[in-house]
């Protein structure tokens, strides 16, 4: 993999911190001229250090405030049994992320929903309709107290 020089690194901090940045913004912040950092973004894109663009929503906003840690773990852990639960949490929309872990649990998950009832619900049809999970141990945001997006890079 290619290494990154400061100037790549800078363009990197800038854009996580605001993707919106246009490439003359970023050149003024910088001191550098538009065209070495349009072709700079466009190389960090192409060598896949920049993975997409996204828009970070507010979760009270779109009623999605109840976030849940849930951690699984599984009764059988051959191959087979693991990759069926990553397929089949992949379209379970409530799941924003998914780890498989090491440890005591195999895999933790954050799922956001608007109330507990949904939570129930979700738990209930959804998620313990998966095959062969063992244990379903859920804990619940009380307070955000850091949420970010950006690699300290």
């Amino acid at each position: 993999m290619e290494q990154l020089d400061k100037i790549d690194t800078k363009i990197l901090r800038i854009l996580q911190k605001d993707a919106k940045k246009t490439t003359k913004e970023i050149a003024t912040m910088l001191n550098l001229t538009v065209s070495p950092v349009y072709e700079r973004i466009r190389r960090l894109e192409s060598l896949g250090y920049i993975k997409q663009y996204v828009a970070i929503l507010d979760k009270k906003l779109i009623n999605r405030q109840v976030t849940t840690i849930c951690q699984v773990s599984m009764r059988y852990h051959n191959e087979a049994f693991i990759e069926k639960f990553e397929q089949e949490i992949q379209n379970l929309q409530e799941v924003q992320e998914c780890y498989h872990m090491a440890g005591q649990v195999d895999f933790l998950l954050k799922i956001n929903v608007a109330s507990l009832d949904d939570y129930h619900d979700f738990v209930k049809y959804k998620l313990s309709k998966i095959d062969n999970i063992g244990v379903l141990n859920s804990t619940f945001v009380l307070k955000e107290i850091k949420h970010t997006s950006e690699f300290y890079i």
